[in-house]
């Protein structure tokens, strides 16, 4: 956990592992035992005030999950800027739909699996 982060966002991110989305659910079934090329994922981690949907620490990679609130003008501004802030952080960054975690598990956990493997860039 970031020394960063306030107890407001550690709080949030509590409440929202105790209510998650269903796609957040069915896919932390998969990522919680370490099916990912037996990557260990952190579910709502905190990092310098953000909450990040599936973090590993690992291979620095972050997997949110975006619904319909994710749909308008301001938001996907604002999630530019957040993805933009992680990988300036040397943290990469993959979106899926929820609707796409509920039809497709496969092709994302396949998406998952390449970008951890890939190398990172040693910048």
């Amino acid at each position: 956990m970031s020394r960063n982060t306030s107890y407001q966002v550690r709080q949030a991110a509590r409440e929202m592992r105790k209510n998650p989305t269903l796609a957040e659910k069915a896919l932390w079934i998969v990522l919680r035992n370490r099916a990912v090329n037996g990557l260990r994922f952190r579910r709502q981690h905190t990092l310098d005030g953000l909450v990040l949907d599936f973090y590993c620490a690992e291979v620095r990679l972050c997997v949110e999950l975006d619904g319909g609130v994710h749909d308008t003008a301001d938001q996907l501004e604002r999630d530019s800027a957040r993805t933009a802030y992680l990988q300036a952080r040397g943290i990469r960054v993959l979106r899926f739909r929820n609707e796409e975690v509920l039809t497709d598990m496969r092709s994302v956990l396949t998406r998952i699996a390449k970008a951890a493997a890939e190398p990172r860039d040693s910048a």
